[in-house]
């Protein structure tokens, strides 16, 4: 705070002008989210550097840690969607992999991995039988939420490690909303989705150190008053989290982004997902936004 003052009569202090810097107030939205329960999650194969199948998994804490997400979505007004979980497919937790839902329109989601191929005829049938007439099955190479991030104005389209370049012209060709291409450099953030996320319109927080030079410089244009994760961020995953516009859920270890997102008038929410992070997964990657 600045004030210049003078004494009164009292020898009390006169304030002629004050100015508090101040957060602005931010206002939560209700979301609808996609869900899968992780009732098969193991690590049976090793597809990006957080993956070793020589580890323990304890499916039963996984469980516990995915159910507390769902309740605290619900806790603060959202409504959660769930699709059944299919044996053989430990990473279909990851939901946001699956399909990217923007004023209804899906494009659903072409897998690199074979091993978690299969997942997207799973959430094509699902979003046909919730009644989305507009399903297109990509042709190109793309995860999906895992490297689309839709920030109310442009689609941020992740490449490098899963999707294909190619596919960031087929998402703005399907979807219809302007598309920013940004290259993904460092194999531990494979995806978009856990270098970056979205905190409100024209806000976003990321990691730079994920990106390639030139991306840093088109996020830097694009959103200069951005967060601006830690490298102890960026290990817990703590980037791969969720806002719907006040509340940011975000892993129990990110306290140092928490504490960023809180100066800027947040209400970071913590959770524990130290289970799913075994796979490489983490609050936004067990969640797929349904914009409708």
């Amino acid at each position: 705070m600045t004030s210049v003052s003078l004494l009164g009569s009292g020898d009390e202090p006169i304030v002629l002008g004050v100015t508090t810097p101040t957060a602005p107030v931010r206002v939560p939205t209700t979301r609808r989210y996609l869900m899968c329960p992780p009732e098969y999650f193991t690590v049976e194969y090793a597809i990006n550097p957080w993956m070793d199948p020589t580890q323990p998994i304890d499916t039963a804490l996984a469980v516990e840690q995915w159910t507390n997400l769902k309740d605290t979505y619900e806790r603060l007004g959202h409504q959660v969607a769930l699709i059944d979980p299919q044996p053989g497919l430990p990473d279909m937790v990851f939901a946001a992999n699956s399909g990217t839902v923007i004023d209804g329109q899906v494009l659903g989601s072409r897998f690199r991995a074979e091993q978690r191929a299969p997942e997207a005829d799973h959430f094509r049938r699902w979003f046909l039988s919730n009644g989305y007439r507009s399903v297109v099955m990509p042709e190109r190479t793309n995860e999906a939420e895992g490297d689309f991030t839709w920030t109310g104005r442009y689609l941020l389209a992740g490449t490098g490690f899963r999707t294909d370049p190619s596919a960031h012209a087929e998402a703005q060709e399907v979807l219809g909303v302007p598309v920013v291409s940004l290259q993904l450099t460092d194999p531990r953030y494979y995806h978009l989705d856990v270098a970056l996320f979205v905190l409100a319109e024209d806000l976003v927080a990321y990691y730079p150190d994920a990106f390639s030079p030139g991306s840093q410089r088109v996020l830097r244009r694009l959103f200069p008053d951005a967060v601006i994760g830690t490298a102890e961020d960026a290990a817990c995953l703590g980037l791969n989290a969720v806002s719907d516009g006040r509340n940011v859920i975000l892993p129990v270890e990110a306290t140092s982004l928490a504490d960023q997102v809180a100066r800027r008038g947040f209400e970071p929410v913590f959770v524990d997902i130290s289970e799913l992070r075994k796979s490489g997964g983490g609050p936004k990657c067990c969640t797929m936004e349904l914009r409708d």
